[in-house]
């Protein structure tokens, strides 16, 4: 598994958000598989999906948006640690929302990270770097599911 490509979930409604990050993946010639759901309630049916098509298998890392229809990035999260096999998902929190109360549900949610949108602009390039870095020299967690029982 230690050569298998790092995908990236990207959990974002928003088209024109999803397609910049889309964009500065590209410019800065990460070639990882991009899988994106347009809420928490689809980012959840991928990671749990045994259909080749349409799951997220690990290794994996999420940008998760905060604010989405349907389930938000925080019900996201409190759905995503309760659940045995998933609870070790490596979350990067990608978000407009600046409010304090976002950043500690989401840290209570024991996310890698925190940032905001609006400062990444210029900056993006150097998110990217910092991704890249971080799937090339930090072990993921073996997958649960085919661990032996303890």
């Amino acid at each position: 598994m230690p050569d298998d490509p790092v995908t990236i979930l990207l959990v974002e409604d928003n088209d024109v958000d999803a397609e910049a990050v889309r964009r500065g993946l590209r410019k800065n010639k990460v070639a990882n598989p991009i899988r994106r759901a347009r809420d928490g309630v689809e980012a959840l049916e991928m990671l749990r999906s045994d259909d080749p098509e349409t799951a997220v298998s690990p290794p994996y890392i999420i940008l998760l948006d905060i604010k989405m229809p349907r389930m938000d990035g925080i019900e996201f999260l409190e759905h995503l640690r309760d659940d045995p096999d998933l609870r070790q998902s490596i979350v990067f929190v990608l978000t407009t929302s600046d409010d304090e109360r976002d950043k500690w549900a989401a840290y209570e949610k024991n996310i890698a990270g925190y940032i905001l949108k609006s400062r990444v602009g210029e900056d993006f390039v150097h998110l990217i770097e910092m991704l890249g870095h971080y799937w090339r020299y930090v072990e993921f967690p073996p997958e649960r599911r085919n661990s032996p029982q303890s």
